[in-house]
C-alpha cells in the first residue's frame, strides 16, 4: 500500500487469473498464424495472406486432381504443407527440425517442398520473368569495381627445428 497525495493505492493480485496468451503459446500453428496481422504474417512467412489464401487455392486443386480416387488420407493438410514450404525457404532450417514440429520425418517434409514447389510451378501464376525481360530490362548499373589486390600470407619458416624429429630405430 502506497500514499500518494493523499490516496491510498491498493495493489491486488489475483492468483487464479489465467496469464495473457503469448504468440504461439498454447495455440495451434493454423491459430496462431490466422490470428497473426498482415504484417506479421509476411514477416513470419515472407508472403501476404492474400498470396498465401492463393497459393493454398491453387495447391488444393491439384490435391484434389491427384486424389480423385481416394486414396490413403494425408498427414500433412494442405495449409501445413504449406506452411512447411514457405517457413523452409524463409528460414532455412533443416528439414529434421521443420518434421519435428509437425511429427512427421525429413523424408515426409522433402517430398512436401517438392511438390507444392512442383504444383505451383506447373500452375505459372507465380513464376518469375524469362531472361530476355531481365536483358531488355534498364540497368542501372554501369560499373562493377572488384578489389583484388594480393596480400601476403603470413606462414612459419621450415627450418630444420621447427620440424619434429624423427624417431631413429637402432638396429645393431
Amino acid at each position: 500500500m502506497e500514499t500518494c497525495a493523499g490516496i491510498y493505492l491498493i495493489y491486488t493480485v489475483d492468483l487464479f487469473a489465467r496469464p495473457a496468451r503469448r504468440y504461439n503459446q498454447g495455440m495451434g500453428k493454423r491459430e496462431a498464424a490466422a490470428d497473426a496481422k498482415a504484417v506479421l504474417f509476411k514477416r513470419l512467412y515472407g508472403v501476404k495472406p492474400d498470396v498465401f489464401e492463393k497459393m493454398k487455392s491453387i495447391l488444393q486443386k491439384e490435391f484434389d486432381i491427384l486424389h480423385r480416387r481416394g486414396g490413403k488420407p494425408p498427414k500433412l493438410t494442405i495449409e501445413d504443407k504449406l506452411y512447411i514450404t514457405l517457413k523452409y525457404l524463409r528460414e532455412y532450417r533443416t528439414m529434421e527440425s521443420t518434421g519435428g514440429d509437425y511429427g512427421v520425418g525429413k523424408s515426409a517434409v522433402c517430398e512436401t517442398i517438392q511438390w507444392v514447389e512442383d504444383a505451383l510451378i506447373k500452375d505459372k501464376t507465380f513464376r518469375l520473368p524469362d531472361k530476355k525481360v531481365l536483358k531488355r530490362g534498364e540497368s542501372s548499373i554501369e560499373y562493377i569495381v572488384v578489389d583484388v589486390t594480393e596480400s601476403p600470407i603470413n606462414r612459419p619458416k621450415k627450418t630444420k627445428k621447427s620440424g619434429v624429429p624423427a624417431r631413429k630405430s637402432v638396429i645393431r
